[in-house]
């Protein structure tokens, strides 16, 4: 099985450990992008991306120092380099050798400026969501933009035996184009019991999404059935509430 998840606003490009690394596989597309963004005015930027004066001068000042080399001078690991809800809940401080190995093969990353990424893959600092209404010469949204190509790269890491586990936001998720895949999807939904009523709650599923990632390296779940077995702070899986295309875990 293959697992994809959202990237995050909040980085740490910190040293990181002597782990190894890789280069991401569209750096081509993350180069043309990263141009024209340096071509904006930190109040273009803000108006872009609906962010503080604050936030805009921080990343107008990234894309200005956005290099077309990724080296471990200026760039880090995306496993390690993202946090926020869905990162804290994978306990990379923790891993060795073979989980980083196991998580290179099973895990990718939803990018609007890279694509689609692989955990050790260098990333430099940046902020682009993939919901950003960014005009390009191939069209009026970063969905245009990357069009086929994060399908095309998902497709080289499936087959017909290979199922992608979706744990992506829906943002992201939608620069998929599941009925290209060579694989099925399925989706992961995480719920809460609120007054007897299960209930998506934002800041808990993305967490779970986190905390399930980290429950397939640490155990080596290589196939679907095994993700059933995930019980980590007290989430279990529902049948009744599930289908084929969609297992739901639920706690409370």
């Amino acid at each position: 099985m293959l697992m994809i998840i959202s990237p995050s606003k909040t980085q740490n490009f910190d040293p990181p450990p002597a782990i190894d690394y890789t280069v991401p596989t569209q750096a081509a597309q993350t180069q043309i992008l990263a141009k024209q963004l340096r071509q904006y005015s930190p109040e273009d930027l803000g108006k872009l991306m609906k962010i503080s004066p604050k936030l805009s001068d921080l990343n107008w000042q990234r894309y200005q120092d956005f290099q077309d080399s990724f080296t471990q001078e200026n760039a880090k690991q995306a496993l390690l380099a993202f946090r926020g809800d869905v990162y804290n809940g994978i306990e990379v401080e923790t891993y060795s050798q073979d989980d980083f190995a196991f998580a290179q093969a099973h895990l990718r990353i939803l990018s609007g400026l890279y694509g689609l990424l692989k955990p050790l893959d260098l990333i430099q600092p940046y902020r682009l969501e993939m919901g950003t209404k960014l005009q390009t010469d191939k069209g009026k949204t970063l969905y245009d933009f990357w069009g086929a190509q994060i399908t095309d790269a998902l497709n080289t890491d499936l087959d017909a035996h290979t199922p992608l586990i979706n744990l992506a936001s829906g943002e992201y998720f939608k620069a998929v184009q599941p009925q290209q895949l060579k694989g099925k999807v399925l989706n992961i939904a995480f719920k809460e019991n609120k007054n007897g009523t299960y209930k998506v709650i934002g800041i808990h599923a993305k967490r779970a999404r986190g905390l399930m990632v980290n429950y397939a390296i640490h155990n080596r779940i290589a196939e679907p059935e095994g993700l059933q077995g995930f019980d980590v702070e007290r989430y279990q899986f529902n049948p009744s509430l599930s289908q084929e295309t969609e297992w739901v875990f639920c706690r409370g």
